[in-house]
């Protein structure tokens, strides 16, 4: 726009002479840009989340695809030490004798 806030009128011609092919932003070592489908209710749930801890929901998404795999620097989740505490919880009571 131009400072009467009137859109800008099209050049008749652009001079790409000195333009190069290949994406606009540079792809992030460790990274693969991918595009899924995700249920509407699943991607709100995740905007949500980001809205409320700051973090972007792709990253939020990221974590829980690693700590779905099981990857070693996933994000400890209240889920996750639930299940980690049952666990130690259960083999501690084996290993005294109280789970017959």
């Amino acid at each position: 726009m131009s400072r009467e806030g009137k859109p800008k009128a099209m050049k008749k011609h652009y001079d790409f002479s000195n333009g190069r092919r290949g994406p606009a932003i540079a792809p992030v070592a460790g990274k693969t840009r991918v595009t899924i489908y995700l249920d509407d209710a699943v991607l709100e749930h995740f905007k949500r989340r980001s809205s409320r801890e700051g973090r972007g929901y792709q990253t939020l998404i990221n974590g829980a695809l690693r700590a779905g795999i099981g990857a070693d620097d996933a994000a400890l989740t209240p889920r996750l030490l639930r299940r980690i505490v049952r666990e130690e919880l259960g083999a501690r009571v084996k290993n005294f004798g109280g789970g017959n």
